[in-house]
């Protein structure tokens, strides 16, 4: 079995390559924006996937004017929105897989007057009920 290397870049590295200063890569962990990994001796180590999100941080901010407490804001509705998108994609996998079983339940529906069918199994009665103890309008 392959261990895959994954590239990590140092601080200094990174405030090199994107021309900002190191303090401002802290001020970002701080903040919670960004969570890089730390080596054995503490040091902060930045990965690709730190690296796609710092070049995010920095378009909000230095090309939209965005603060911080929006650039946070933004990141977190972007998470969510990958997570439901992640969901959706599940679920339709599922129903793909699946089709042939909710063609099969549609035989199996009771035969009704509704517009929508209704399994037999899952068939529950509405009855209207009238609260005598009210005098009708």
């Amino acid at each position: 079995m392959t261990k895959r290397r994954v590239k990590t870049y140092t601080i200094s590295a990174v405030a090199e390559i994107y021309d900002i200063h190191p303090q401002t890569l802290r001020l970002y962990e701080r903040e919670g924006l960004l969570a890089p990994s730390r080596s054995v001796g503490n040091t902060r180590l930045y990965e690709d996937g730190d690296l796609e999100r710092l070049e995010i941080i920095l378009s909000l901010t230095r090309e939209l004017g965005v603060n911080l407490a929006g650039v946070e804001i933004i990141l977190n509705m972007r998470e969510k929105m990958d997570s439901m998108q992640r969901e959706f994609e599940r679920f339709f996998e599922y129903l793909k897989t699946h089709a042939g079983e909710f063609s099969q339940q549609v035989e199996t529906f009771a035969q009704t007057d509704a517009l929508i069918p209704i399994s037999r199994y899952r068939r529950i009665e509405y009855r209207e009920t009238v609260d005598k103890s009210e005098p009708p309008a």
